[in-house]
């Protein structure tokens, strides 16, 4: 939901009465000398703003006692007047209404102009944990959120974020759905996940779509609503600790890689374009261990399928997904060479 313009409306309330009472001012002050001393207009007009501003240089002419009464009358008005202006901006200022204001038409700002970004939906500890990912990655995201505190939590930590439903289109809307690269669905209730998938669906056919999902049997829920991958935390968690107990150094080793951060291996997936030289070669003949140092670990088809048993006879298609394993360099070199 956009709040720039409520809020600047706000601002020009605040300010729309001084300044027309202080051009009205201007206008009678420039009247009143043209008329009682036979002023030329920028004469009056000088004589006007020298008084109201009490700056104290000399007049144009000794004036009448009658343009003397009128100069008291003006001092007055306009002291009055700038006295309440500045009230007014100070009060404005302390208030810390400004800062907001411009901190509002900057997220607004920052969320017109984001792409390729993740759109996280709820901001629990699912939520929380993913955008630290993110981060951690280099991947720029929005969250979205109803609670004004999770909100104000969101903003300190540097994160962008906006308030409001988010199953709602135009919340959506001002995430850049249009732009973004994914969705989580990490709300708490499997219900409004089902909603915010069904929205983001129908408002984006080809977006990535991950979905948190509580219970089992809402896993079909969420898939049919337009989910592309499901999580169920408690699942997870329980094959985690008993590939802890049952095989430590296998989930040291996936811990690892998947969260390497500083280490030197790192797991990645990279697609291999149509016209790469890569296409139709066999991982024997491609000789990537050998070239750039990588393991590849298994292969995705363009048909969705997962091949598990690469060998050297193993033919790379066009728009194939290699999991390769290597150090940050390696991969760097093998995404250039499977999208040139």
């Amino acid at each position: 939901m956009s709040v720039g313009p409520d809020v600047q409306k706000r601002v020009f309330r605040r300010f729309l009465f001084p300044i027309i009472s202080l051009t009205l001012l201007l206008v009678a002050g420039t009247a009143g000398y043209r008329w009682m001393e036979s002023l030329g207009t920028i004469d009056a007009l000088y004589m006007t703003v020298i008084t109201i501003s009490t700056v104290g240089f000399g007049e144009v002419k000794p004036l009448s006692p009658t343009g003397r009464l009128f100069t008291i009358g003006l001092i007055f008005s306009g002291g009055g007047l700038v006295a309440y202006t500045l009230s007014g901006t100070a009060a404005f200022v302390l208030s810390g209404e400004w800062r907001a204001n411009w901190a509002r038409k900057k997220r607004h700002n920052m969320l017109a102009h984001i792409s390729h970004h993740v759109i996280i939906c709820g901001y629990g500890r699912i939520g929380r944990q993913v955008a630290h990912e993110l981060k951690a990655e280099g991947i720029p995201f929005v969250v979205v959120d109803l609670s004004p505190e999770k909100i104000a939590d969101i903003m300190e930590s540097g994160y962008l974020a906006l308030q409001g439903n988010a199953s709602s289109e135009a919340n959506l809307k001002e995430a850049g759905i249009d732009r973004a690269r994914g969705l989580v669905a990490a709300a708490n209730s499997d219900a409004e996940n089902v909603f915010i998938v069904l929205t983001a669906r129908s408002m984006r056919k080809d977006l990535l779509i991950v979905a948190r999902a509580n219970f089992e049997e809402s896993e079909p829920k969420l898939l049919r609503a337009g989910a592309n991958r499901l999580i169920l935390p408690y699942r997870i968690t329980g094959r985690r600790m008993v590939t802890m107990l049952v095989r430590p150094d296998v989930a040291d080793f996936l811990d690892d890689v998947a969260h390497a951060g500083g280490m030197e291996l790192l797991l990645e997936q990279v697609q291999i374009m149509p016209a790469s030289p890569l296409v139709g070669k066999t991982l024997s003949q491609a000789q990537l261990p050998s070239k750039l140092g990588i393991t590849v670990v298994a292969c995705k088809l363009p048909n969705g399928q997962l091949n598990m048993r690469i060998g050297p006879d193993t033919v790379l298609q066009a728009n194939a997904r290699l999991i390769a394993l290597g150090t940050r360099e390696q991969l760097q070199a093998l995404i250039k060479l499977a999208q040139r």
